[in-house]
């Protein structure tokens, strides 16, 4: 049996607690996930220091982002089979309209939401090489030369690995005049110089940087740049093509999810940012 006097300080305690919001149901947290590709960890990892603090101070409100990382294809799969994404922050246009047509979580008009087109920022793709870029490797013509290695993601499940072959390709269709085949052949002849497929880009990059395969990575501008600064800039040089591609990663709220949840204010606003 219970003691009586207890029962009223514990009483007091719970009402006192609610009044001055120390219970945690006073003021509920909320924590959302971002579901993005690979090279994306140190710029989401500020980003949402930055977004906790702000929406602390306009609301009172603690929240957490909780970050999921991995090949872009392979993450928009991930959504689709059941990952409780708030948000998704992918590569590529078509790995959002996998997701809307596969499994109906993102609304058709997800581009309409958010401004540019619900691309918040741009890339484009560049070369790594070994410092004094010993193969003399400069535009893609040179990537098919007998003696280059090609370090690239798989295409089937990474985006920046789908840029890489939409950029290698606009430059095949460019020279060769609009010729299919010989565009083909080009893009074809560029694989065969690949030995290893990783799954996403952060991996294609520690075979490149970390274990010393290959000649040439075809990276992320910003995936460049890190390895630099992650595995020393004395011992790569970045080589800007003449002709490359302009990358416009998207992004899109979970619209089935948020609504699930009730973490829709959060989401857009996280968004917004």
């Amino acid at each position: 049996m219970t003691n009586p006097h207890f029962r009223k300080l514990l009483g007091a305690l719970v009402a006192a607690s609610v009044q001055f919001g120390t219970l945690g149901f006073a003021f509920a947290d909320t924590t959302i996930l971002n579901v993005s590709y690979d090279p994306t960890r140190e710029l989401y990892k500020q980003f949402d220091e930055a977004f906790v603090a702000h929406w602390k101070a306009e609301t009172g409100e603690t929240v957490t982002v909780q970050q999921s990382h991995g090949g872009s294809g392979a993450q928009a799969r991930a959504v689709i089979d059941g990952l409780d994404a708030d948000v998704v922050t992918l590569a590529l246009e078509g790995d959002i309209n996998a997701i809307v047509s596969k499994s109906k979580k993102i609304n058709p008009d997800w581009r309409t939401k958010f401004e540019n087109n619900s691309a918040p920022y741009t890339s484009t793709i560049v070369f790594l090489v070994r410092k004094g870029n010993p193969k003399g490797i400069q535009d893609w013509g040179d990537l098919v030369k007998d003696d280059v290695q090609v370090i690239t993601p798989n295409p089937k499940t990474s985006g920046g690995a789908r840029w890489n072959y939409l950029a290698a390709w606009a430059y095949a269709n460019a020279k060769d005049g609009g010729d299919e085949a010989k565009t083909k052949e080009f893009v074809g002849n560029l694989y065969a110089h690949v030995p290893v497929l990783d799954t996403g880009a952060r991996g294609a990059t520690v075979t490149f940087a970390q274990k010393g395969l290959g000649d040439v990575l075809l990276a992320w501008e910003n995936e460049a740049y890190l390895a630099l600064d992650e595995f020393g800039a004395d011992n790569f040089d970045i080589v800007y093509p003449p002709t490359s591609i302009l990358a416009e990663p998207p992004v899109a709220v979970v619209d089935a999810n948020v609504d699930a949840k009730g973490t829709r204010k959060v989401a857009e606003a996280y968004l917004s940012y």
